[in-house]
């Protein structure tokens, strides 16, 4: 096919033009392009860096808040802290908050309800509470390792002693027991 406008042409005499007048970059220009983006590296480098050691910073410092807290002594386990207490409340869209704790010196009192001191597992704090006698417990070591329910009446004799069974205690949003789960996991036999 044969170029009638000759466009073909002219763009070849252009470029051969251009390459005549072009002037390359001296080699102190090109030294000077390379460490500028060798500078621009390292800094983007050394910025994502820091970063990330923040970023690592900031969650080890989260994993260390949340660890558990030590175990309480003996010396506060026997402190009665009755004012510290305050029952736990459930979260959001939960109908329960729990706790877990020794459950023990049980009492029988007039008016069908029983009186147990609960001292929490977590923080050691010991509180008495006063329930009916009705209120549902599940059981398995309790009940001499046989899992069900039982009424907190039926256990007043078995729950007499010091701490020894442990439960999770389900409080409802106004602060009362609703239920005792004993963390048989937890209970030493």
């Amino acid at each position: 096919m044969v170029d009638e406008t000759g466009l073909g042409d002219h763009l070849a005499d252009l470029a051969a033009s251009g390459q005549r007048f072009a002037v390359p970059l001296a080699a102190e220009q090109i030294r000077t392009r390379g460490n500028q983006r060798r500078r621009r590296k390292q800094a983007v480098l050394t910025s994502a860096g820091v970063v990330v050691t923040a970023a690592l910073a900031v969650g080890v410092l989260s994993l260390v808040r949340l660890a558990p807290e030590p175990a309480t002594t003996a010396a506060k386990a026997t402190a009665p802290n009755i004012l510290r207490f305050m029952p736990p409340t459930p979260a959001p869209g939960e109908e329960y908050a729990s706790e877990l704790g020794y459950v023990y010196d049980a009492v029988l009192l007039e008016g069908d309800t029983v009186q147990v001191t609960v001292e929490q597992l977590r923080t050691g704090v010991v509180h008495q509470v006063t329930m009916p006698t009705e209120t549902l417990v599940e059981v398995k070591h309790v009940a001499g390792g046989k899992p069900g329910d039982m009424r907190l009446g039926e256990l007043v004799g078995r729950l007499r002693a010091g701490p020894h069974w442990v439960f999770a205690v389900d409080y409802d949003g106004e602060g009362r027991i609703r239920s005792l789960r004993e963390a048989f996991w937890l209970t030493t036999e």
